[in-house]
């Protein structure tokens, strides 16, 4: 009897040690030092008291956005310009004061035209609205092509000079920017009407009104002009362009 008792506690005394191995498999120990998990222990905290604490504030209104002092800009009229400004006026008064609520004048005595925010200002950014207009004017866009920044949002200005692209003097310069023009300023035309913006040449610079995408069709095309390339190659590639943006929108 005691012959045969002896095995059975052997394999329960075996059963016993396995258990103990598995146990202690179970518990390992962290590979991390004491120095880790304190710094682990502070990370989790701080981001639990960062946003805990995390000032909540509420939306501010126009009258505190501008400090409660009007605020002004001021454009510069070259010469050339005056009488043009002097015949337009009343078309580029009217909507500055009307729709955007800003007060404007022309100043006689520094030749700029200066447009002020007053207490019937609304947004905050008519005011770049309304300078970029006044700018846009003074490049020699049209009032009606200039007026299109104050209604949408996504048009810009670009101006560059013909020498930035390639540093062309006296008759070669004269000829980069007749091609630019074309005849009775057919190329000029047609790159706007492609590219659905507005170009202005005004001696050596180039002044380009429009969306951003635009921009930058009519730009590649007025550069590949003066570089040289042939009008009836810019047109083909400024359709091949346009078409894959219409196709893409």
């Amino acid at each position: 009897m005691d012959t045969d008792n002896n095995p059975t506690t052997e394999v329960v005394a075996t059963t016993m040690d396995s258990g103990d191995t598995t146990e202690a498999f179970v518990k390992v120990k962290s590979k991390k030092t004491k120095r880790k998990r304190e710094m682990d222990g502070v990370d989790m905290e701080s981001e639990d008291s960062v946003a805990s604490k995390r000032p909540q504030f509420p939306p501010i209104s126009g009258d505190k956005l501008k400090g409660g002092s009007d605020e002004m800009r001021k454009v510069a009229v070259p010469a050339h310009r005056y009488t043009p400004l002097k015949e337009n006026w009343l078309k580029i008064f009217t909507p500055i004061v009307e729709n955007l609520q800003l007060q404007v004048r022309f100043n006689l005595k520094t030749r700029n035209v200066e447009i002020k925010t007053c207490k019937d200002t609304q947004d905050i950014g008519s005011l770049t609205r309304a300078a970029d207009f006044v700018r846009a004017f003074v490049l020699g866009f049209q009032v009606e092509d200039a007026l299109a920044l104050i209604r949408l949002d996504e048009l810009f200005l670009e101006t560059f000079d013909v020498t930035d692209v390639k540093p062309l003097k006296g008759d070669h310069l004269s000829r980069a920017i007749g091609r630019i023009a074309g005849k009775g300023g057919k190329t000029k035309f047609t790159i706007e009407n492609v590219t659905k913006t507005r170009i202005v040449l005004a001696d050596s610079k180039v002044h380009i009104l429009g969306s951003f995408q635009n921009i930058k069709m009519a730009r590649t095309a007025i550069c590949n002009l003066i570089l040289g390339s042939p009008p009836s190659k810019v047109y083909g590639n400024i359709r091949v362009v346009a078409s894959r943006t219409a196709e893409r929108f």
